[in-house]
């Protein structure tokens, strides 16, 4: 029940957000950019990761890659990918649907830069069709995230 999570998260946080369920999956950058009519870079794409024994989120623009040598310097570790088993049971999300909102206990979440280049983003929304049209600073302020700069 992902998407309820998300859902209740909005109702009491901002309720001026809509989830936008499409038919058509939008698990990945190129699915959602053609569901939701945007540039693929709109696409809010949102990894768990691990930094040593710490498991953050970090939300970046769609097309954009880590850079491994940025994230050494900021976080002081190597990035290391969480399992899709792994990632659902700390947020609650499927791998497709993974978002910053919603999670059933707070993790450390990061923005990077890369999604200041547009007024409007489309991150996932915790199901592999759903998400939400937001500003990068709103989604920012909204889950506490702190500004990075660690996508190639």
């Amino acid at each position: 029940m992902s998407i309820e999570s998300v859902r209740k998260y909005f109702t009491s946080v901002a309720p001026d957000i809509t989830i936008v369920v499409t038919e058509a999956s939008s698990a990945t950058v190129a699915q959602a950019a053609e569901a939701h009519n945007v540039a693929p870079d709109q696409i809010a794409k949102t990894i768990c990761l691990k930094a040593g024994e710490t498991v953050l989120l970090l939300v970046m623009a769609g097309t954009r890659r880590l850079d491994n040598r940025k994230f050494r310097d900021r976080f002081g570790a190597k990035p290391r990918m969480l399992g899709a088993e792994e990632v659902f049971e700390v947020t609650s999300h499927p791998v497709g649907g993974v978002c910053p909102f919603g999670l059933p206990s707070p993790l450390p979440i990061y923005c990077d830069f890369s999604l200041k280049n547009y007024a409007e983003v489309v991150p996932a929304a915790g199901a592999t069709n759903a998400a939400v049209r937001i500003s990068p600073d709103y989604m920012a302020a909204l889950t506490c995230a702190e500004w990075v700069d660690v996508c190639q």
